[in-house]
């Protein structure tokens, strides 16, 4: 035989080896995590950090809204995805999460004192199963002008005063204006109000509209808005990303949790029920509880992590009503539309 054919003989007989190997389980693939996740939550900085670690490879997938990730979890293969407290109950209702061993993150140690008792948190436990773990959130507080309030305001009721006639700017949703009015009214569940409450609240709201200058919809057009009018007030409905935006625009802010409380969102790492390898999303869900981790998110993002608190804050001590499912979302819906088409509060 030639030595070029008994060269090709030993290549052919390498791949053959080769081939018979993978077929045989003896030679594996890279272990791949499937991560479902909103934007700046797993940075290609993080996601790289991981990789190399555990020497994995991870899919990224990106969501931009709640009906999103409910399409995706239910149309695809996912090992972990980040959620609200308030949706995570239709995934664990649905049998779509399962339960996370607490045992292997120990990193939920560290985290800060509101979030180590998990049963406190709503949504987070059912019977001795935990389904989520803290990752990210933002109180819903108040943010004042400095250069327009001297003293800064103690209750969210100071949207409704007649010295901030058209300097006031609310978020044009739903579900959060009435929730706040519940709060404000002292109603014993403000995610689970009453006809009668909501249309009462309804009523309320269209009395503040004439304080509002408009209903802004993201933390860009806030930004914008405070910077070209004399704006005194703003719902601070992204918390600190938006507070992080108003700064560098150069505002001169305060920010205030109301006595009556400030709703707040609270995002988890929660994993699907047909994981893969639900250990490496454990994994994963302890990574992010790393000081250096959970800090990028708010040193790159301006999101507030679950371990260190921010700077120069105050507010956690302050009382915060984690999100809750809505009892009747549509009927808050209706009478919202009627509210910013211009009804007058004698017309609820």
């Amino acid at each position: 035989m030639s030595i070029t054919a008994k060269c090709s003989a030993t290549v052919l007989t390498y791949f053959l080896t080769i081939i018979c190997l993978a077929t045989s389980g003896w030679v594996s693939a890279q272990e791949t995590l499937r991560v479902l996740s909103w934007d700046g939550y797993a940075d290609s900085e993080v996601v790289s950090a991981f990789q190399q670690r555990f020497d994995v490879a991870i899919e990224l997938t990106l969501v931009t809204s709640d009906d999103d990730l409910w399409q995706k979890i239910n149309g695809g293969n996912y090992d972990v995805f980040a959620v609200n407290t308030a949706e995570l109950q239709r995934y664990i209702d649905q049998g779509l999460s399962r339960p996370i061993s607490m045992t292997n993150i120990p990193n939920h140690a560290r985290q800060l004192p509101r979030f180590q008792n998990l049963q406190a948190i709503p949504g987070l436990v059912r019977g001795n199963d935990t389904y989520a773990v803290p990752y990210t959130y933002s109180e819903m507080g108040l943010i004042y002008n400095r250069k327009l309030i001297n003293t800064p305001p103690q209750s969210m009721s100071a949207m409704w005063d007649p010295a901030y006639r058209d300097r006031v700017l609310a978020f044009n949703a739903s579900n959060h204006n009435f929730s706040i009015v519940g709060l404000l009214r002292g109603v014993s569940n403000p995610f689970r109000m009453t006809d009668p409450e909501l249309k009462q609240a309804a009523r309320e709201l269209a009395k503040l509209r004439r304080n509002v200058l408009t209903f802004y919809a993201t933390a860009e057009e806030a930004t914008r808005l405070f910077v070209k009018y004399d704006i005194a007030l703003i719902f601070g409905n992204y918390g600190t990303q938006q507070l992080k935006a108003l700064r560098e625009a150069g505002a001169d802010i305060g920010y205030v949790i109301p006595r009556e409380g400030a709703l707040a969102w609270l995002d988890c790492w929660a994993i699907t029920q047909n994981s893969r390898n639900p250990e490496l999303a454990e994994k994963w869900i302890n990574y992010t509880l790393e000081k250096s981790v959970s800090e990028r998110l708010t040193q790159q993002h301006g999101l507030a992590n679950t371990i260190t608190a921010p700077e120069n804050d105050n507010t956690q001590n302050q009382p915060i009503i984690w999100l809750e499912p809505i009892l009747d979302p549509l009927a808050r819906k209706t009478l919202w539309d009627r509210i910013i088409s211009g009804e007058a509060p004698e017309a609820f």
